[in-house]
């Protein structure tokens, strides 16, 4: 190929940075039209439904919070110490008023959502202390970097929240860092973020601060956040989560109630067995919210990793975790509830064939499992650890492809594309053909940062690979970011909640005086 061809050719990188600045908006709620898997028959959920049943009634859980247990003393189950033996009457009673599908109100009315029966979104990851970041360098995470995820977030048309603390800021007292987490995805964003569940307290002040953007009375009959409600496997559940709880139901406000799975570990050594404990625990988490306030909206659940009997070092991405999300998923279907899983896992350290395969493994699970929260959807890297920029690009444009994929075949010109087949005949060509013309943009993904082109073009543009795509087309979105408008009134009642706190919390307040 001609030097000059190159040259031309090498236009290429323009040309998508010129078609990336006209920013897509966000996708909407995906309508996943996939057959969800089922690995399981009817026999065998009712067989995991037994024995779920059968491990609240005779096993129990454990509520460490004594006024969860008063409340469970109340309903009328059986409370020994701090073990709560729960029911299976009692306990389908309150999975009958949880809500099947929740809606979602965002700042941006354009950027609603809704999660349940067919209904998905994508959230990015959370809880990194770690970044890899703009350069390409690993260093602990600060504030800055929390902002500048919310941003890329915010203009990533796949990612449907700014969830929360995507990286956590290291800048940041713990005791302070809830406020600056959410007054971050507050004025960064005008899509649907996340609340932090870091105390019951802190809970609270996230839920003031919705009041303060959104007004006193609307949480009552809007979802404006969503809080992950984390157990401790085997069969424990905290009082820093059950408190976190009952200040978001309390307020109508949605929670996922999520065991946190490490299988063969804190489960048993066998997908079946795991999934009838970790269904028990989800349960007694939902079953909770409804004695919190009958009614509030839940989602059911699930993190799932299994760890190296070698090691004991989690891993990701494995045959196990994809048929705990079909069967979990089924399970979630079974009672009617929303369900929560994780996409795009990897415990890789780089932007590598690892992170790839990993993260293309559990996306591509919890598509056909049918999820409805699909959460820690871009960035996961480190088996949690750290947030890749490079990833987190190249994880949105695999949702954005899983989300194309998930919303079916485009009918919509199936007649007018026939007459193109008339028209070119055989041996013809469609490029110019003025249906192409009028469709190509819409009628095939065309990836922005993986590379398709020549292997002589590819060496002529720098022999870049995807990772270092990645970090240059996230460069390029950091300069066309424009921050969503906030009411200056508002913002500044923001700001005074935030120093209102930081003088009332102790900087090295520790969580039991914030409970």
């Amino acid at each position: 190929m001609a030097k000059g061809q190159l040259r031309r050719r090498g236009a290429r990188q323009e040309r998508i940075a010129s078609r990336s600045s006209k920013l897509a908006p966000m996708l909407p709620t995906l309508n996943n039209v996939l057959p969800p898997v089922a690995v399981m028959n009817v026999d065998q959920i009712a067989r995991i439904d037994e024995a779920s049943m059968a491990i609240l009634e005779n096993v129990g859980v454990t509520f460490r919070d004594p006024v969860a247990r008063d409340d469970w003393r109340r309903a009328g189950a059986k409370v020994v110490d701090q073990r709560v033996y729960i029911d299976r009457h009692l306990l389908r009673e309150l999975l009958a008023s949880l809500p099947s599908e929740i809606a979602f109100t965002a700042r941006n009315p354009a950027y609603n959502l809704a999660v349940g029966d067919n209904k998905a979104v994508f959230v990015p990851m959370s809880g990194a202390s770690y970044v890899r970041d703009l350069n390409n360098q690993r260093r602990i995470a600060t504030l800055d970097d929390l902002a500048m995820f919310h941003k890329l977030a915010h203009m990533l048309p796949s990612m449907h929240s700014t969830g929360h603390h995507i990286v956590d800021p290291s800048d940041i007292p713990v005791a302070h860092r809830h406020l600056h987490i959410t007054y971050s995805s507050m004025v960064h964003s005008d899509k649907m973020f996340m609340g932090m569940t870091s105390s019951g307290k802190n809970a609270e002040d996230v839920l003031a601060m919705c009041d303060i953007l959104f007004g006193e009375d609307f949480l009552e009959n809007h979802a404006v956040t969503v809080a992950n409600i984390s157990g401790t496997s085997p069969l424990v559940w905290d009082t820093t989560m059950t408190s976190a709880l009952r200040a978001y139901v309390s307020r109508r406000q949605p929670v996922l109630c999520t065991p946190f799975t490490l299988g063969g570990a804190n489960t048993p050594a066998s997908v079946p067995a795991s999934v009838a404990q970790i269904n028990a625990e989800t349960l007694s988490g939902l079953a909770y919210t409804q004695l919190v306030r009958k009614g509030a909206p839940a989602i059911y659940g699930a993190y799932l990793s299994t760890v190296s009997m070698k090691t004991g070092m989690p891993f990701v991405g494995t045959p196990e975790t994809s048929l705990m999300n079909y069967m979990l998923a089924q399970m979630a279907r079974h009672y009617s509830v929303p369900f929560r899983s994780s996409g795009a896992l990897s415990a890789a350290k780089t932007l590598d064939a690892q992170a790839g395969y990993e993260g293309a493994s559990t996306l591509m699970s919890v598509m056909h499992a049918g999820a409805n929260f699909i959460w820690q959807a871009a960035g996961w890297a480190e088996s949690g650890l750290l947030c890749s920029v490079a990833k987190f690009m190249a994880d949105a444009e695999q949702c954005a492809m899983a989300y194309k994929m998930a919303s079916g075949p485009n009918w919509d010109n199936f007649d007018e594309a026939l007459v193109a087949v008339r028209d070119v005949g055989p041996s013809g060509r469609y490029f110019e053909h003025p249906h192409t013309m009028e469709n190509f943009k819409q009628a095939f993904f065309m990836p922005e940062h993986f590379d398709g082109q020549l292997f002589a073009q590819w060496e002529f543009d720098g022999e870049k690979d995807l990772e270092t795509r990645s970090l240059a087309a996230a460069k390029f979105l950091l300069t066309e970011y424009q921050q969503p408008s906030l009411d200056p009134e508002i913002d500044q009642k923001l700001r005074d909640f935030i120093s209102k706190r930081e003088s009332e919390i102790p900087a090295d307040a520790g969580f039991n005086e914030r409970l």
